[in-house]
Parts: structure tokens; C-alpha cells; sequence
């Protein structure tokens, strides 16, 4: 990542989303296929691309987005094709404009509705006649299990009336789970492709029917996955940074008050520990295990937030210390603001920056979460149509786990309500 610079004249201006974009450099190609192959390579991965035999670009490719790993087994499984990828401009701050466009890579920014990414996205399909690659849940998985896709996934195969393939893998998400993705354990990967809308289908159905229907093709538990197959990850700190995401105890109650070391969980509070064995289960040291399965304890979190909202409960209201990312130039400080989140979105005010901005609920189907990035702890990501906000966290008693739980079950409530 580019060094963290201070505010300067012309940093801050944003990027520029409506610059039509070029095609994958066919020079990078082969760096980018023998790059991806060494990064796979201990995972053994096995390709199943029987279904695209018949089919010819332009397609669409719909993409689980378990881990970091996809980016390398996605290209992969394409070959010997090249394709556009749309990706957050962080990318373009990490890898610079220029390089990372000859990636085939265009702009965007996560959780945003964004007019200039559509027009981009028809002129590669259009004008470049090329595959387009999408991960539709906009984020690494947080637990090895799906996330639920926006409605703006349906419209946009509506749009663009072509052949939808959905990529599936195994082993992503295990190789380097998004709490410790510093730290690479050996999976076996496997990626396999299915067309599962032809371009009758997209005429026959509405946008939600389709949105409906993807999101049957998007589920997966990469820990059922691991302990059905036996696989063993017997990295000895194989559960440190899990606490980022298994935040509340569920003997005592507590919240933040987890912490993790080599293969154990711990409560601070109460004191009960779990260890989580090579095949991803969890057993408590002492007493009863509440959840063997890792996914089941992050849903009783959920299920806890939601219940706190619907009984008039939820609050939350924090100091955040904010870094701006208006393009590729890298990040800008821009000092203490303050964070509130209640049924109608997120409001972050600014005072040494003057700004007042609101993020709607309805406009919200998640929120992008980072851990530990930047070694600079756990942060929240909100986003306008020019500028990434990424916002940390000055007490130790904030989870972003959290407040995504609590974001996705409002955004629910405004597409339950317009609908009725």
C-alpha cells in the first residue's frame, strides 16, 4: 500500500470513475497466468470449465468472492481469455491508474450506486466485446459462508442481456480468512464454472426473479466444506484474529471481550476458552460447546443485533479517527470525527473538515470491513461517489462486525417495506 500522506492541493481531488476503460494488455497476460499459477500452486487447484465450451465472449461472470485467492484462481479458470474485472479503487491506490488498468481492471466504489461504472461496464461488453468479471458481494467473506446478493445484481443482467456464468470455488475463503489473511495455510482449491441464465431466461424473468435465482447459486459454508472432505489445516495459530468476527461470548454474554491465541479462543471475562481443531470445529476446553460450527456462533451474533434493533434497543454513537481515499494517489488523515448509526443510515461528521455526510440504509445492502488493515486495526469503510472513507475506531468496545449486522438488517427493513 502507498505510504499514508498528509493533505496536499490537487490530492484530493477524485478519481475519475467516467474515463472509458481499455482492455486487458495482452503483453501482462502471461505474467498474469504464470503470477497466479505460483500463488495457487500448493493448493493443487483443479478447474472444471466444461461449462463454457459453448459459449463465446461477451459473458458475464458472477464470482464467489471467498478470500484474497480468488483474485488468482479467477484468471485461471479463464484462460486463455482475457477479461475485465471490477474492482475498488483501492486496488488503483495499491498497484497505481496506469498498471492497474492494463490489469483489466475498472473502477468503483463498494456499496455505491455509481452511473459511470454501468456506462463502463456496457462499453466492455459492447465495444471491447470482452468477458466481464464481477464479485457481487463486494467483500472477502467474513466467515466462509455467502453473503446475500443487492438487488442491482438482477438489473444489471437485465441490462445487459447476455449468458451469466457463476464461478464456485472451494478453498479460497480457508487458504487466507479475512482475519488473519496475512498468514497463508495450505488448501486444496477447486473452481468450477455453471451457466445458469441464458439469454431467454433474462427476457422470460424480472430483475428479481434473477436476483433470486443467483442468489440460490451463491451459497456455500467453507467450514462444512473442510470438515465434511477431512481436511486438515494444521497451522498451529490456525485461530488467531478469529475473535475479529466471533465478538460476543456465548456463555457469558459479554461483547469485545474474546481474544484469540495459536488455536484458542478466550473470554476475558468469564474465562471459557474453545480450541479449534485442523478441520475447523470448535470445542470448549471446559463445559459445554455452544457452537461446534464456527458460522452458527457468527449467526447468533447477528441474530442478537437484530433482535436488539426490533426491540427499540440499538444505539451506537462513536469517535472514529478518519483516513479519506479519493483516488489513486493514496490516503489522506483528516483527523477526529464522529460516527452515529440508526435506522436511516450512518451520519459522519467531520469538524476539521467541515463535512456533514449521510449514508442511507436503503442505499446500504452491506458495509465494507477491514481487519487489522494496515496493521492499524479494525476499520469500517464507508463510501461516496468520490470519495472512501476509512473510519477507526478509538474505543477497544467497537466490533465492525457489528455494525455490518446492523446495517444489512436495516437495509433489509427499507426493501421489505418498499415492497409492500
Amino acid at each position: 500500500m502507498k505510504s499514508l500522506r498528509n493533505k496536499a492541493a490537487g490530492d484530493a481531488a477524485p478519481f475519475i470513475m467516467s474515463e472509458k476503460p481499455g482492455r486487458q494488455s495482452l503483453l501482462l497476460l502471461p505474467l498474469i497466468w504464470v503470477g497466479s499459477f505460483l500463488m495457487t500452486r500448493s493448493g493443487r487447484l483443479k478447474i472444471d470449465c466444461s461449462a463454457l465450451k459453448d459459449i463465446k465472449p461477451p459473458f458475464l461472470v458472477l464470482a464467489e468472492h471467498q478470500g484474497f485467492t480468488d483474485y488468482f484462481i479467477t484468471p485461471l479458470a479463464l484462460f486463455p481469455h482475457r477479461a475485465s474485472y471490477v474492482s475498488d479503487i483501492e486496488g488503483f491506490a495499491v498497484y497505481g491508474k496506469k498498471l492497474y488498468g492494463m490489469l483489466g481492471c475498472i473502477p468503483t466504489r463498494r456499496f455505491t450506486t455509481d452511473y459511470s461504472l454501468v456506462a463502463n461496464i456496457r462499453h466492455v461488453i459492447e465495444k471491447n466485446r470482452d468477458i466481464l468479471v464481477i464479485y457481487p458481494e463486494a467483500r472477502h467473506s467474513n466467515v466462509g459462508t455467502n453473503s446475500m446478493l443487492p438487488d442491482s445484481v438482477g438489473k444489471l443482467v437485465k441490462l445487459l442481456k447476455i449468458p451469466v456464468v457463476v464461478l464456485k470455488t472451494h478453498g479460497s475463503y480457508l487458504t487466507s480468512p479475512i482475519w488473519d489473511e496475512s498468514h497463508r495455510r495450505k488448501v486444496p482449491l477447486s473452481a468450477v464454472f455453471k451457466q445458469v441464465l441464458h439469454t431467454q431466461d433474462i427476457e422470460a424473468l424480472t430483475a428479481d426473479a434473477i436476483t433470486e435465482r443467483l442468489n440460490g447459486h451463491f451459497k456455500y459454508d467453507e467450514y462444512c466444506w473442510q470438515n465434511e472432505n477431512r481436511i486438515s489445516i494444521d497451522y498451529p495459530k490456525r485461530a488467531e484474529g478469529l475473535h475479529r468476527i466471533l465478538y460476543r461470548c456465548p456463555c457469558c454474554e459479554t461483547e469485545c471481550a474474546i481474544t484469540s491465541h495459536e488455536k484458542y479462543l478466550e473470554c476475558t471475562t468469564c474465562g471459557k476458552s474453545w480450541e479449534m481443531d485442523e478441520y475447523g470445529r470448535l470445542s470448549a476446553t471446559a463445559g459445554d460447546t455452544e457452537y461446534p460450527h464456527i458460522p452458527d456462533w457468527y449467526e447468533s451474533q447477528r441474530r442478537t443485533v437484530e433482535q436488539e434493533i426490533r426491540s427499540g434497543k440499538y444505539f451506537f454513537e462513536e469517535s472514529v479517527q478518519v483516513e479519506a481515499l479519493p483516488n489513486e494517489k493514496g490516503f489522506i488523515e483528516m483527523g477526529i470525527g464522529h460516527l452515529k448509526h440508526e435506522s436511516s443510515g450512518f451520519i459522519l461528521d467531520i469538524p476539521g473538515e467541515g463535512k456533514h455526510l449521510t449514508f442511507l440504509s436503503k442505499t446500504l445492502s452491506s458495509v465494507h470491513t477491514e481487519y487489522n488493515y494496515r496493521e492499524k486495526g479494525d476499520c469500517l469503510v464507508l463510501s461516496t461517489r468520490d470519495c472512501c472513507y476509512y473510519l477507526y475506531f478509538e474505543s477497544n468496545k467497537v466490533n465492525v462486525t457489528r455494525l455490518q449486522f446492523a446495517a444489512e438488517y436495516f437495509y433489509h427493513s427499507c426493501r421489505s417495506d418498499k415492497r409492500q
